[in-house]
């Protein structure tokens, strides 16, 4: 039987590894605005200078307009960040510059709360509107 789901492959057996593939199924509600609020405290990504793990927490808030992001591609998306050197700033906008390519929200914001280093906690926030 084929379903509308049928072409997300992180949701088949053996799908498990990191990946930077987003993948999105049909927003079954896309006539009204309603807002989805998904968040991970247990991000990881190194620091591109020392190498040292940077842990953080991402919150991810959007409103969805024809798609909406397939959770498990969305674990395994930021899961690919775990070995990759990249500095806070550039992986908060990233994570958002791919989840807009891929579901084309109406609005969306991603926030990375930083863990303390060096006695300093950073907390990252990058927005989209629709049409910019």
């Amino acid at each position: 039987m084929t379903t509308r789901y049928d072409t997300l492959t992180h949701l088949r057996p053996g799908g498990a590894q990191p990946s930077k593939l987003l993948e999105t199924a049909p927003n079954p509600y896309a006539d009204r605005d309603y807002t989805i609020d998904i968040s991970t405290p247990e991000f990881t990504c190194l620091c591109p200078v020392t190498g040292q793990p940077d842990f953080a927490e991402i919150s991810i808030l959007y409103v969805p307009d024809q798609r909406i992001v397939e959770l498990k591609s969305l674990k395994l998306y930021l899961w690919s960040y775990r070995n990759e050197g990249i500095f806070h700033e550039t992986v908060v906008n990233k994570i958002l510059d791919d989840l807009v390519a891929a579901a084309a929200p109406r609005r969306m914001e991603v926030v990375g709360t930083f863990n303390v280093r060096g006695g300093l906690k950073t907390v990252v926030t990058a927005r989209h509107e629709g049409g910019n």
